[in-house]
């Protein structure tokens, strides 16, 4: 039987994080869409599993797009889930929850952390359609940098360990639109107030895949195969 997967549980609850992220969209992102990503990854690995043992090479292929899918919905929203945390001093104020990450990022952005927020929001507002906009850090130099990807594709290079996930933010409508509408700037503009700084600065620290995807490093690997 192949693995299954479960729901991971928050470490807040689901009004926690209010005003940035409503307990309404908590509830439907997290409890609904969530969850749909698992139950179609669990269904999508049971039936690839099937089509092994019977040597049905058409179907493994059929099915690798829905496995590939599910499951990086399942680690990108495994990861959001870990890259937020309650307004608080002591995770939110990335000078002092995250001084390593902050002072490579004011590095990166020739000192001004502002400008780094700025580039980072304009990258996340010129996604088109549905995706995910990323800070980036290269294993082999530590140098930091930002990118995109599609719908639930996780960034390029991560799922080889190449480039290591810092943190992301969800851009698919289901995210902010019964919150913020189409008013994507705002939601960008709230997301800082609830970002975990400490966990950016563990991931940023990190020397391998596990330190990033921890548990989910296994799936992220042969998902990014597919």
């Amino acid at each position: 039987m192949p693995e299954t997967y479960e729901l991971p549980k928050l470490p807040y609850a689901l009004n926690a994080l209010e005003p940035s992220i409503s307990s309404q969209i908590m509830d439907l992102h997290y409890n609904r869409h969530h969850q749909t990503y698992i139950t179609n990854l669990n269904a999508s690995l049971t039936a690839h599993a099937d089509a092994l043992s019977t040597s049905n090479l058409p179907k493994q292929l059929d099915l690798q797009p829905a496995i590939k899918f599910n499951a990086g919905g399942h680690i990108t929203h495994t990861l959001f889930w870990e890259s937020l945390a309650p307004p608080s001093p002591t995770t939110n104020d990335p000078s002092t929850a995250a001084p390593e990450l902050h002072t490579a990022i004011t590095h990166r952005w020739r000192g001004d952390f502002a400008a780094f927020k700025s580039a980072f929001e304009a990258g996340a507002l010129a996604i088109q359609g549905s995706g995910w906009m990323w800070l980036l850090k290269d294993a082999a130099t530590s140098g930091l940098e930002l990118a995109t990807s599609k719908d639930q594709d996780l960034p390029v290079g991560t799922a080889g360990g190449g480039k290591m996930i810092v943190f992301g933010v969800d851009m698919w409508e289901h995210a902010y639109y019964l919150q913020y509408f189409n008013n994507k700037k705002e939601y960008l503009a709230k997301i800082w107030d609830v970002v975990n700084w400490k966990t950016a600065e563990r991931r940023f620290k990190a020397k391998g895949a596990e330190g990033v995807f921890g548990s989910l490093a296994g799936l992220a690997s042969s998902s990014g195969r597919l």
